[in-house]
């Protein structure tokens, strides 16, 4: 695979990898096709043990090979250190770039000079056939398409930067070992220092990422919504844009609401059909979501992710109450030591 500079900007492709297996093979066989091709693909192998860096260099990728896995975040910012362009595109290792992806994310930058950074959305078609994965990804691609193009957020397995915004603001926090939060993370410090960051919804992906219950739960729960909960409160900023829309959080007051009220049907019958109507009100209120998957997928899909989709804000919400009551020990415990100083 060949590589050169085909715009005014170059485009460097940056890889974390950590045994990518078949899907990271359709991610570098994707790239190959890119039309026109990238200034350059770099591949950080994060202590991988398959060959996934072997393969990277077959096609004609420069490989930083790493001893011991640091993470995504690490790996990212190993990568951008030695890249040569002007754009930094950042791509997962389970996603496939489309033949004319490149050619947007160098059109983006070049027309809009006082762009910092963009990130791009998943499309319709997720790669694996189950449906948890067509669920996920799915409803991942909906909310990139229903979001605001004046985006808070970066998004590492889709997202493109100009190199030295990157590097002045210090690039990815390897803080987080794990893939997590470390890309919303950047896009708090981007718009925090004045930087523009647009969602582009033209530019889609395809996430080949095989999702089961144990590993979307674990996902969810521990590498986002507990993360995310302590940077929210650490921010003091809720955008009503992407995954914390008012929707999104008025669901989970309906959920828990229903929840509790089917709880005092125990002594109180009559609360029962209270509850009811809350879980009415939660569907017409989400009833645009399961639109959405109907047109998609038709109706037996649609009324399967009725309960899955519940069970998101359930778990969600929980997962926010935890990081509430963390947070506010945490407040405890510095308040503590400050008056302990002090005296």
């Amino acid at each position: 695979m060949s590589f050169g500079k085909t715009s005014q900007l170059g485009v460097s492709v940056v890889i974390p990898v950590y045994n990518g297996g078949e899907s990271f093979r359709r991610c570098l066989t994707q790239i190959r096709q890119a039309s026109p091709a990238p200034l350059e693909v770099i591949v950080v192998a994060d202590g991988d043990t398959d060959g996934s860096g072997s393969l990277a260099e077959q096609f004609g990728a420069t490989v930083i090979q790493l001893p011991v896995s640091g993470g995504p975040a690490k790996a990212r910012n190993v990568g951008a250190r030695v890249a040569k362009g002007d754009i930094l595109f950042f791509v997962d290792a389970d996603v496939e770039i489309r033949p004319e992806t490149i050619e947007q994310v160098a059109s983006a930058f070049e027309q809009d000079l006082s762009l910092a950074a963009l990130i791009g959305s998943y499309d319709d078609a997720p790669g694996a056939a189950n449906f948890l994965s067509q669920y996920r990804n799915l409803l991942h691609h909906y909310v990139h398409q229903t979001g605001q193009r004046d985006a808070f957020t970066f998004w590492g397995a889709c997202g493109a930067i100009r190199r030295e915004v990157f590097l002045a603001i210090g690039g990815f926090n390897e803080h987080y070992r794990r893939p997590c939060i470390e890309d919303i993370e950047l896009g708090y410090r981007l718009r925090k220092a004045g930087h523009k960051i647009e969602l582009h919804k033209s530019i889609q992906v395809k996430h080949l990422k095989r999702w089961d219950v144990v590993s979307m739960l674990r996902a969810d729960i521990f590498y986002r919504a507990l993360p995310w909960t302590a940077l929210l409160l650490q921010e003091r900023q809720m955008t009503n844009d992407l995954n914390l829309q008012v929707s999104s959080r008025v669901s989970v007051l309906l959920l828990f609401s229903a929840l509790l009220t089917a709880m005092v049907a125990w002594w109180l019958p009559m609360a029962l059909a209270i509850a009811l109507l809350l879980l009415v009100a939660l569907g017409v209120l989400n009833w645009p979501v399961y639109q959405f998957f109907y047109r998609k997928r038709g109706v037996l899909f649609a009324l399967q992710v009725v309960p899955w989709h519940w069970l998101y804000y359930g778990y969600s919400g929980l997962a926010f109450g935890i990081g509430l009551i963390r947070h506010w020990m945490q407040s405890i415990g510095l308040h503590q030591l400050r008056v302990q100083s002090s005296n």
